[in-house]
């Protein structure tokens, strides 16, 4: 969760970096940031809240410069602070450096206290900064920003994507599994990467392709160069990525989400096929589905839920308490089309499975006779520590509970989750190139106390560079 964008342009970048901020607001609604470097200056601005609250028309002309990084924020490592909204921002022998970070590190204590016995003082609790000490003190022992992300690369384990401002050149690179999104794209004037392809849309550039797994990308005022860092055995995209989080328009590694979500209905309703008067989704999250399966079944799709569009994402809002009070404010019932109907009703996933309950009373009391619930996910009953938040087994409806468990928990007339074997087809990637740790309790990388299949990442030794031109080609 978050997400992060970088920009080269020589027509100026803090309008380019709002919008392409605005464009990843389903990625983070906690806070928003903006650096950008001028030639001989940094300039930053950051504060809580939504991406348009946040910048004023004023707050952006004095972001000043032709290359900046922006981020927004969710917090899954670090408590809702002041000092933990992004970009982090330093000097450093003479150079004005800012770092912004999408994913989550698993090693994150054991490097900090690392640090602290050395007598390193922390101004923030996220993993970013920890990130941060350990290029800076590979840049001040070389001088070379390419040998301190090789360094840090083999140091840090976990999920992300990272996107560094020094001075007037961006640096972004991805973890070796590519876990965490990460997409290079084409401005009028320069160059951008940002944590989805939407963003540069937004901004009406051009998909050049995905930042690869254990790459690194220098964009300057000369273009943009490419270094492969680290190459593993096998890839780790994470699926929450393709279930929920991502934007549907989103094209992520090749793939188009809202394509795979489709697909995924298709094969809900080969799965688990029921007459029913209509169906309907859980907006927007559940669209895609929801089309997917009237089209396999020939059952008309209806609208059932009105979304307040003015309202942001509930499963991202920090508190439970916070989620459940806008479940009413953000999904209006239509009681024309359920009253005395019996619905399909799609979404995405359970997770907790209180908003869940609450969105089916809600239905219930428009009049609904039955609803059949049909989910684009398998049961998540595992957390997740690499960037997505589901922390604790207890919190999971599906933990210690079958599906007919779950299913009258949440009080539906019949429930069917999508089994793995069709997720994975749908979803156009080999089960070994994905992370489904959520899924099956079992991680690409190391973890304390849970089971995992680590995967072997090899160092490239020689950095061999080539200009943009060659990748593309």
């Amino acid at each position: 969760m978050c997400g992060i964008v970088g920009i080269v342009d020589a027509g100026g970048v803090s309008i380019q970096l709002y919008y392409a901020l605005y464009a990843l607001q389903h990625r983070g609604q906690e806070s928003a940031g903006i650096s950008t470097f001028d030639g001989t200056s940094l300039h930053k601005f950051k504060g809580s809240g939504l991406v348009a609250d946040v910048f004023s028309p004023s707050v952006l002309s004095d972001l000043q410069g032709n290359a900046g990084i922006g981020h927004v924020r969710y917090p899954t490592t670090g408590f809702n602070l002041p000092e933990n909204i992004q970009p982090l921002n330093f000097q450093f022998q003479d150079h004005f450096i800012s770092i912004a970070h999408n994913g989550n590190l698993v090693n994150t204590a054991a490097l900090r206290a690392d640090y602290e016995k050395e007598g390193q003082i922390f101004t923030t609790t996220t993993d970013t900064e920890v990130i941060a000490k350990i290029l800076m003190d590979e840049i001040g022992r070389s001088g070379i920003v390419e040998d301190a992300v090789h360094v840090c690369m083999q140091k840090i384990e976990g999920s992300y994507s990272v996107v560094m401002l020094i001075d007037g050149a961006i640096y972004a690179f991805r973890d070796p599994l590519g876990i965490k999104p990460f997409v290079i794209g084409k401005t009028e004037n320069g160059y951008m990467v940002a944590s989805e392809s939407v963003a540069i849309d937004a901004l009406g550039g051009k998909l050049v392709r995905d930042v690869k797994p254990g790459e690194l990308i220098r964009v300057d005022g000369n273009g943009i160069n490419c270094t492969q860092v680290a190459v593993a055995g096998q890839r780790a995209h994470c699926i929450f990525e393709y279930i929920y989080f991502a934007r549907a328009d989103s094209v992520i590694d090749g793939v188009l989400v809202y394509d795979v979500r489709r697909r995924i209905g298709g094969k809900l309703h080969d799965e688990a096929p029921v007459n029913a008067d209509s169906v309907g989704a859980l907006p927007d999250s559940g669209t895609a589905y929801a089309i997917g399966y009237a089209e396999q079944s020939k059952i008309p799709y209806v609208e059932c839920l009105m979304k307040n569009r003015y309202m942001g994402r509930t499963f991202i809002m920090p508190t439970q308490k916070e989620r459940e009070k806008a479940v009413r404010m953000k999904l209006n019932p239509i009681p024309a089309h359920l009253e005395g109907k019996s619905v399909v009703l799609v979404d995405d996933s359970i997770v907790r499975g209180t908003t869940s309950k609450r969105i089916l009373g809600i239905v219930r009391e428009a009049g609904a006779r039955e609803i059949h619930v049909r989910v684009g996910s398998p049961a998540i009953k595992a957390p997740c520590y690499l960037g997505t938040d589901f922390p604790t087994r207890e919190e999971l409806i599906a933990h210690n509970r079958n599906q007919e468990e779950v299913r009258k928990s949440i009080t539906a007339t019949t429930l069917h989750h999508i089994s793995f074997d069709a997720m994975i087809e749908a979803s156009g990637f080999s089960r070994h190139d994905l992370c489904t740790g959520c899924l099956t309790g079992c991680y690409p990388v190391p973890i304390d106390g849970e089971q995992a299949k680590p995967v072997r990442i090899d160092f490239v030794d020689s950095t061999v560079q080539a200009k943009l031109e060659s990748f593309e080609a």
